[in-house]
């Protein structure tokens, strides 16, 4: 009986220690310093055309919104213009 209850707490123990040690990792690490670009490489160019990309996709989008909101004025419009107009007796 003793040695059922010693494997399990040990198995627990175990499960435990192997479960929390990502997390007392994480917390023993320093947030990671940013890493130190030597001036005038290539690679610098592209982080310059990553804010461009990000306004153009921005500007994506807005483009859809007004599409969106083009397409929703239009079919408002043609709602209000079926419910003036009497509907039509059918012969």
């Amino acid at each position: 009986m003793k040695t059922r209850f010693a494997k399990l707490t040990l198995a627990s123990i175990i499960s435990a220690s192997i479960g929390l040690s990502p997390l007392a990792v994480m917390a023993a690490d320093p947030a990671p310093a940013p890493a130190v670009v030597p001036a005038a490489t290539p690679a610098d160019s592209a982080p310059a055309a990553q804010p461009e990309k990000a306004a153009k996709k921005t500007a994506k989008k807005s483009k859809k919104d007004k599409k969106a909101e083009k397409k929703a004025k239009k079919k408002s419009k043609k709602k209000a213009k079926a419910a003036q107009e009497p509907a039509a007796p059918q012969q």
